[in-house]
């Protein structure tokens, strides 16, 4: 097995605004297993608030090369216990994990949803995002949209512009990126018309949760605090909903089994992405069959993906139907 990897630069198509700043731009890494012919994709992006650093990565990957590229092929769940034994950041993990399953589909001329029974009829619809604007602005992208579920962005509460996004009578999620107060958070909780939105994510800054009262009228749902399998049974008093995200968790393997657990502890699950491309995008696809919610516009809000494979138009899960994750470079 070969590895090649590269930095590759993507562009949104408008600059998004969320609480964290303002982006026109992220960096991807994009890496390459190759065998008898046969290739597979995985990618991480560099996220500051995660405090990413992708030539930190490459240097990691050129010491742990030679190890990769004389392993044996084997099956994915397994290759996972070695890649888990190099003690990898998650975002590498993951991108190494896709990779391996796209790789090892293609050479056995499964898919993903095959080789794991996955079901994929009747798929979650995906939102779109809407960064963070001027409230008129951002209703004026929902009414003129052609998808049917949005996240809409948020810095702080604003009480009016709740008031008017719930007179829509749409299908909107809020998302605050952490920057709800406490107090913000009990008027949300406690205010009946809050149900109306289909989730609350990441109401306050990491491990700053202990206002939330998950029998509140709000489905709050954990991003940023719910960063592995680890996580969900301290949340469970908190949150509703849960979003598993594969370079937050580490890649496919560990999010099948979030998801297990996940719906063993009852909460709700949501497929997420951050800017990636299509071979980001279409890792996150492949388990739309097994959640209540997702969100992978990802590829949709940038303007040079480098990469096809599944997608979504318009908010639904297209499957390629191809081995592996589908992923080929364009």
């Amino acid at each position: 097995m070969k590895i090649n990897f590269t930095i590759k630069q993507l562009q949104l198509k408008e600059t998004f605004s969320i609480a964290y700043g303002n982006y026109d731009k992220r960096e991807a890494l994009l890496i390459e297993l190759c065998h008898q012919g046969s290739k597979g994709y995985g990618e991480c992006v560099a996220i500051d608030y995660y405090q990413i650093n992708l030539q930190t990565f490459v240097s990691t990957l050129k010491e742990i090369q030679s190890r990769i590229e004389t392993h044996s092929i084997i099956h994915p769940k397994d290759f996972f216990q070695f890649l888990s034994s190099l003690n990898l950041h998650p975002f590498l993990l993951s991108a190494l994990d896709c990779a391996y399953w796209d790789l090892f589909g293609k050479l056995e001329n499964k898919s993903f949803i095959e080789l794991n029974n996955i079901p994929h009829k009747n798929l979650v619809e995906s939102s779109i995002t809407i960064s963070v604007d001027e409230i008129d602005k951002q209703i004026r992208k929902i009414e003129n949209s052609q998808w049917n579920k949005f996240k809409v962005k948020c810095k702080g509460l604003n009480e009016n512009d709740v008031e008017k996004l719930l007179q829509l009578n749409r299908n909107i999620a809020l998302d605050s990126n952490a920057s709800f107060t406490d107090e913000d958070c009990i008027w949300l909780q406690e205010n009946i018309k809050v149900q109306q939105f289909s989730y609350l994510e990441q109401p306050r800054p990491i491990d700053q949760y202990e206002v939330l009262k998950k029998e509140g009228f709000a489905n709050w749902m954990a991003d940023e605090d719910c960063q592995n399998i680890e996580s969900l049974d301290e949340l469970i008093p908190y949150y509703k909903s849960i979003n598993i995200k594969l370079m937050k968790c580490g890649g496919l393997t560990p999010a099948l089994e979030m998801i297990r657990k996940g719906k063993e502890l009852g909460y709700k699950i949501m497929i997420g992405c951050m800017t990636e491309s299509s071979v980001g995008i279409s890792a996150g696809c492949v388990l739309t069959g097994l959640v209540d919610y997702s969100d992978l516009d990802g590829a949709n809000l940038i303007s040079n993906d480098y990469a096809t494979g599944n997608f979504v138009e318009n908010g639904k899960i297209i499957l390629s139907g191809k081995s592996g994750l589908g992923i080929e470079l364009k």
